[in-house]
């Protein structure tokens, strides 16, 4: 054997480093500087800890805080040493699930006392005493029977169910830190020193494993970095979103209300609608010059359906469930696919026929859990901006290629630039692994043939089939992952679809499932949140409103505004017995784009005085000229 390994570096420099040399000896090796930043290490796609021997010639890849797979060693850690924390400050703690997440970590932990804001100072207090010790995050490796007997020995009942959970061949592992050690497969920090500032930033109520009828756990959240400047930045960040939250600007604004009569279902107001129906008029637009047929199919389905689609056995949980009183049970539609398969059936397809295109805007319910419930951004009732198509597997590529143009048309009217993950066959995936081979291919090449840098998400595409995630970033930086597009082999066979060949043979299409917006709620909440209410005009659910300065230029407001409405402008007429430098202030609050004052001097030069929100005064413009003005930025969709 021999002493010597080779490692390929990203960049493609190879390298001879002795045989179980260890990611952070290597990072000493290229430089001092790669190694101080090192937070874990990629062996040929699997990340690992630093000090994890490497035994044979691999690609490595040191990683760093620049990272998404760094920051989440960094977090993951940062959430270990919390539970180190809590279990100090509260013995008897017992605890659930710690991860990193998108944006920092939580951990779901059991003990009796509600914590509270003073609660979370003491235990930063503690994380940052147990960092200065800088113990090791040191791995172990337990048998099955070692690991029931610890965590049996600290009472720990959900660390035992996850172990009883674990597959026979599984490996189990622990990191132990100081005096505390979770149940976990890593990778961790080489040491508990790295992780600097911290914040905990909330708790809430949260069921173990999701499961309303187990135990409510508490779920803390938290978020750290390696420089105090970067907390501080997200702290301003955090406090701007707070400004941007959508809930609380969906009231000021007048757009949707939610009542307890149904949780989780939002009440459109009449400006809310307004959003909902320009977006609808949007996408309408869109997707009848790139050939799609509109379909609408019930909300209400035998669970036969469901049953044949798979839903039965993947999503019956998220479904909501109706008996007639006749031993018939129905569900409300969680989403549209399986239904469409039933227009497709509706006569007999040519290969001539295809590809069929069928969008649809379908309201959706699915049983989400009330603690879950947040805004629009997790709601029970929602409308699906979806699409079934049906292709040849010679048109898959072609299909798919001009859907990624459509969803980045679409994303542009925004300002949005959308980034994108593949994500693969999950565990529970439904149908044969050459089928999913041969989707995940389809997918993979239609993004190589369009030039898009792409990031592999294993194991999280949907149980029917591989999909293409696509993300975007709204103006604080948050990741919303909003479109997707889905290869489907499996429901075309469930369904035994078919078309007629070239050679009168029967075939099966192949079924890609697309959205744009996603939920239309979702999207909705997302544009709030990233404009800060203040909607582009063409968007804005008013965009002008016409101020006269007192009673007396009444009359001449009436005609400025029906000047307005008659070329299409959505405009309301401010008729309240205010002084003017109120009612500015008051349509500045409500984000209107525009503000026409009228006086005298506008009432006899045919005017109007504009104001432009966030701007201020633009001076005077005839009635003519404004109405072209604001036309022609409605009709550009400007930003």
């Amino acid at each position: 054997m021999q002493d010597v390994i080779t490692i390929t570096l990203p960049n493609g420099d190879s390298r001879e480093f002795p045989r179980g040399a260890t990611g952070l000896q290597i990072a000493e090796g290229i430089s001092a500087g790669l190694a101080r930043e090192a937070l874990g290490v990629k062996v040929n796609g699997h990340v690992v800890d630093l000090h994890r021997p490497i035994e044979s010639d691999a690609s490595v890849q040191i990683l760093t805080w620049n990272d998404d797979e760094g920051k989440e060693i960094y977090w993951h850690s940062s959430s270990h040493l919390m539970a180190h924390a809590i279990e100090a400050l509260f013995p008897g703690a017992k605890f659930g699930v710690g991860p990193a997440i998108e944006e920092g970590f939580y951990y779901d932990i059991d003990i009796e006392q509600v914590l509270t804001p003073e609660d979370l100072e003491r235990i930063e207090k503690k994380m940052a005493e147990l960092a200065k010790e800088d113990k090791p995050f040191e791995r172990k490796v337990l048998t099955r029977d070692e690991a029931l007997e610890f965590w049996g020995a600290k009472g720990d009942q959900y660390k035992l169910e996850l172990i009883s959970g674990l597959a026979e061949d599984e490996i189990i592992s622990c990191y132990s830190e100081g005096t505390f050690t979770d149940l976990c497969r890593g990778p961790h920090l080489p040491s508990a020193g790295r992780i600097k500032y911290v914040k905990l930033l909330t708790v809430s109520g949260s069921y173990w494993k999701g499961d309303a009828n187990n135990t409510q756990l508490q779920r803390i959240y938290g978020i750290s970095f390696p420089k105090k400047k970067e907390l501080d930045e997200y702290l301003i960040r955090l406090e701007e979103a707070r400004k941007r939250d959508h809930r609380k600007l969906g009231r000021e604004l007048e757009l949707f209300a939610f009542h307890d009569v149904a949780p989780g279902a939002p009440f459109w107001l009449p400006r809310g609608m307004i959003l909902f129906k320009e977006l609808l008029n949007m996408i309408r637009d869109l997707l009848d010059g790139a050939g799609y047929d509109e379909i609408l199919t019930p909300i209400l389905v035998k669970k036969e359906l469901w049953e044949q689609s798979g839903h039965w056995q993947h999503y019956k949980e998220n479904m909501f469930l109706v008996e007639d009183g006749e031993d018939q049970i129905f569900s409300l539609k969680p989403m549209n696919c399986p239904e469409s398969t039933f227009v497709y059936r509706h006569k007999v397809r040519s290969y001539r026929d295809l590809p069929l295109r069928f969008s649809e805007i379908g309201t959706n319910h699915r049983k989400e859990l009330s603690g879950a419930l947040n805004g629009m951004f997790r709601v029970r009732q929602f409308h699906m901006d979806d699409a079934h198509l049906y292709v040849r597997p010679d048109q898959i590529l072609d299909e798919i290629s001009d859907l990624l143009k459509l969803v980045d048309r679409f994303y542009k009217v925004f300002g949005f630039e959308p980034f994108y993950k593949l994500s693969t066959r999950p565990e529970e995936a439904m149908g044969e692994p050459a089928l999913w081979d041969t989707a995940e291919a389809g997918l993979s090449d239609a993004l190589a043939a369009n030039g898009i840098d792409y990031k592999l998400n294993p194991g999280d595409g949907a149980f029917y089939g591989p999909k293409i995630d696509i993300s975007v970033r709204d103006a604080l930086g948050r990741s919303w992952q909003l479109a997707t597009i889905q290869l489907d082999f499996q429901m075309p066979e469930r369904f035994e679809l078919e078309y007629i060949d070239e050679n009168n043979d029967r075939k099966r299409p192949v079924m890609i499932h697309r959205a744009i917006m996603g939920s239309m709620e979702r999207f909705i909440g997302v544009l709030i949140e990233h404009f800060a209410g203040a909607f582009p005009t063409w968007l804005s659910p008013v965009q002008a409103a016409v101020l006269p300065i007192s009673d007396q230029f009444m009359e001449y407001g009436r005609e400025v505004e029906a000047a307005l409405r008659q070329a299409g402008v959505r405009v309301e007429f401010d008729q309240r017995n205010e002084k003017i430098g109120y009612k500015i202030r008051d349509w500045e609050m409500h984000k209107v784009p525009y503000m026409l004052i009228v006086g005298e001097k506008e009432k006899v030069g045919s005017a109007v005085s504009v104001r432009r929100h966030k701007e201020g005064d633009l001076g005077s413009r005839s009635i003519e000229e404004f109405v072209q003005l604001i036309t022609e930025e409605i009709s550009a969709k400007s930003l």
